[in-house]
């Protein structure tokens, strides 16, 4: 069952302003920074607000993750001492949004849709970034296993991404986002294969059931994936100071991923509606089946009841010879019956030859 991320906006809030977000939502945090440049890397697990401030402000490149869901009074604190925004710290404070790009004077702020499969379900998590000239502060209420390739990648000594700026780890980070929907997307298509070879052997209710979830799955998924390439394709084509021109070049290939996603993600969506309409094709059959069959034995019955309601008349034999003259024979009784079974097992026969069952 798709799980979905749920915003809490109370009346009459102020554009700008924080709202209030519920005290059972919030979640522990957890600032883990990692510094680096072509010759150092620096990795602090359980950083504060106040550690992260001094490598803000050196020429390497930083990149804070915060992970969890923080309460109100925590993210004021956090976007004070990161000089960010107001509006985006609204918008991260009130998970679900729709990925997009806002452009602000000294950076940038980037939401994306991070899909996840838990147990049997989807879940979609958001992943809300500020990106500035040197730094890269990303906020997301998963746990940092996902994002532990990008940390792979920045340990390789004289690597690219330690060599180029904080818009490259950007788009690693955008690149990891996009290609998670691909296993997610996999495992769909492994629950549609079953599901037809499912409905093609027997189509019952929990089938009907099955379908109807994965459809509203994949309407979810392409409800949350589908903006993300009008996000890469923004970054492209704005000219935008922390976005640099050799960077774009490798934001293209990322666009070329969504476009592969949303392939599959229509493509998945045609499979589920003809699994639907497989399913009441199954159904229609199983009934015309099951019709064919009361059929063949209302119409050998037919005959049958018609002779026994014959020879179930009261006739008064005294009243002349041709009153039901068969009552008067010894095997009058054997040869209704005999003549009611050769009647039944020949009209057996023919619906048999013309394979009506």
């Amino acid at each position: 069952m798709a799980l979905f991320n749920k915003s809490y906006h109370p009346a009459g809030t102020a554009p700008g302003t924080l709202t209030h977000e519920r005290s059972d939502d919030a979640r522990p945090l957890r600032i883990r920074l990692i510094d680096y440049n072509v010759d150092e890397l620096t990795v602090l697990d359980d950083a504060t607000a106040e550690d992260c401030e001094p490598y803000l402000n050196r020429e390497t490149n930083t990149w804070v993750h915060v992970e969890g869901r923080p309460t109100e009074e925590a993210l004021r604190k956090l976007g004070g001492s990161f000089r960010l925004h107001a509006l985006a710290m609204e918008d991260v404070l009130n998970t679900g949004q729709r990925p997009k790009v806002q452009l602000f004077p000294d950076h940038l702020f980037v939401i994306m849709s991070l899909p996840t499969i838990a147990g049997d379900s989807v879940e979609v998590h958001q992943l809300s970034l500020f990106v500035g000239e040197n730094f890269v502060i990303s906020f997301c209420e998963t746990g940092f296993e996902c994002f532990e390739p990008i940390l792979l990648r920045l340990k390789v000594v004289g690597g690219r991404m330690r060599r180029m700026g904080a818009d490259y780890l950007m788009y690693g980070l955008l690149d990891l986002v996009v290609d998670r929907a691909f296993p997610v997307l996999e495992t769909i298509g492994l629950q549609l294969e079953e599901l037809e070879e499912q409905v093609l052997d027997f189509a019952d209710k929990g089938s009907l059931g099955a379908i109807h979830l994965l459809r509203r799955e994949l309407i979810f998924l392409r409800r949350n994936l589908w903006p993300q390439r009008e996000v890469i394709n923004q970054l492209l084509r704005d000219e935008s100071a922390q976005v640099r021109e050799e960077t774009k070049l490798y934001l293209r290939d990322c666009y070329d991923h969504t476009i592969q996603v949303m392939d599959l993600l229509e493509t998945y969506r045609d499979m589920v509606g003809s699994l639907l309409e497989i399913y009441l094709s199954s159904v229609s059959n199983r009934m015309n089946d099951v019709m064919r069959v009361l059929t063949v034995i209302a119409t050998i019955f037919i005959p049958l009841t018609f002779i026994v309601g014959v020879y179930g008349m009261n006739f008064d034999r005294g009243a002349g010879p041709w009153s039901m003259p068969e009552l008067s024979q010894p095997l009058g009784y054997v040869f209704v019956w005999v003549a009611m079974l050769l009647i039944a097992v020949g009209m057996g026969l023919f619906f048999r030859s013309r394979k009506w069952f």
